[in-house]
């Protein structure tokens, strides 16, 4: 059980200030367990981009909160996710860890089956198991009730998505809501990864949402985002229109240093989105920031209430990609310093929220979107005291 010191109401207000989640939610290693199970384990959750597994029998292995899957493409073309344990004695099917990589790819190949190393026990790539030596109906063996354990699994915009708890209460696209419709006219789904960075940042990872909803950081943090997008630090970032875009400065029309680049904006962009910048927060994982030309995005991996592992892909067409002397460097150099700008102050917020006298922080009036995150935890974990009934959702929470 959590509780939550002080039986502090987290939804009421101070001076007029709405008070954040408080300190439990943060930094508690039971808090972090309330939401494996409430927010992790019972919504969709992004894994990775479908562009890493093009041929029958390409793997994954994803780790998301402690959970160890395998997702294979199957001979008939399908994506599928099974936990990476045999139905015989448990063994790990996929012996060695991914290494690192600077980009989307498989682990490896399975070469027509997944074959357990422990006892051969050999499953399709569909799941079904097909064989264990030695092993027939007369010992009591019925192949159709030793499948592997699958996991649902769905994708969009190119975006590979699982979830944990086996039996969605609700659909992929219900949970997306209307941010697909937002964002139609970028070609998520046929843009590809030129490069992978990843971070591990000692912050619990709703420090992080919280940090992508608002610009009132903006000012102090990033003086050369700033720059780029004067509206960031105006009137510490209130009133920004993310539903339109938000404007660069005269001249600019992307996030590189110079804000402009040889990269053509995607075709299909209406006119008013070839130089303004969008993004979208996909609770609860997945952050996605969308310039003319190219995509962050961001897969949040939670590892304790204070880390955090973040995976930025950067999302390109492959046409450009393609082209003589392409190179994402100038938009990969810049999101690292703004990415590193933000790490450095969220862990700082990490650390300074570990402090005794610490029980709740302040939202101010143009961290509206913030509010969010307290609203989506406290629907989901209602031991909050009434979090999630105060303050109003919004549309672009990003």
């Amino acid at each position: 059980m959590v509780e939550i010191r002080g039986n502090v109401d987290p939804g009421a207000t101070a001076g007029g200030l709405e008070r954040t989640l408080p300190r439990e939610a943060y930094v508690s290693e039971a808090f972090h367990e309330l939401e494996r199970e409430r927010i992790f384990r019972a919504e969709w959750l992004c894994v990775g981009r479908e562009e890493a597994l093009e041929r029958p029998g390409e793997f994954l292995v994803v780790e998301p909160i402690g959970e160890r899957l395998i997702v294979v493409r199957g001979k008939d073309g399908r994506l599928r996710a099974f936990h990476d344990v045999c139905r015989h004695r448990g063994s790990r099917l996929v012996l060695d860890d991914p290494p690192p990589c600077d980009r989307p790819r498989p682990a490896g190949r399975f070469r027509g089956s997944i074959v357990c190393p422990y006892h051969a026990w050999t499953y399709g790539l569909d799941g079904r198991l097909r064989n264990a030596p030695f092993l027939d109906e007369r010992h009591g063996l019925r192949k159709e009730d030793l499948s592997l354990y699958e996991v649902p699994l769905d994708v969009w915009g190119g975006f590979v998505f699982v979830h944990l708890g086996g039996h969605p209460a609700r659909s992929l696209a219900e949970q997306l809501g209307p941010i697909p419709a937002r964002i139609a006219r970028y070609p998520l789904a046929r843009l590809r990864t030129a490069r992978r960075l990843s971070y591990e940042v000692g912050a619990n990872w709703k420090v992080i949402v919280e940090n992508y909803n608002e610009c009132y950081h903006c000012g102090p943090v990033h003086p050369e985002l700033c720059e780029l997008v004067p509206a960031f630090k105006e009137r510490g970032g209130a009133g920004l229109d993310w539903e339109r875009g938000v404007p660069h400065r005269r001249g600019a029309w992307t996030f590189t240093f110079t804000g402009t680049s040889a990269r053509r904006p995607f075709p299909e962009l209406a006119p008013e989105e070839r130089d303004r910048h969008k993004g979208e927060l996909i609770y609860p994982n997945l952050m996605v920031s969308l310039s003319p030309d190219h995509v962050a995005a961001f897969t949040l991996w939670p590892e304790g209430p204070t880390r955090t592992r973040i995976d930025c892909d950067f999302l390109f067409e492959p046409e450009e990609m393609r082209s003589p002397g392409f190179d994402p460097s100038d938009a990969v150099g810049f999101w690292d310093l703004v990415n590193r700008q933000d790490w450095r102050i969220c862990e700082a917020v990490q650390a300074g929220m570990s402090a005794r006298p610490f029980r709740f922080g302040y939202y101010a009036p143009m961290e509206d979107l913030s509010l969010d995150i307290r609203r989506y935890v406290g629907e989901r974990i209602p031991e909050l005291g009434g979090a999630g009934q105060r303050g109003e959702r919004t549309d672009r929470p990003g």
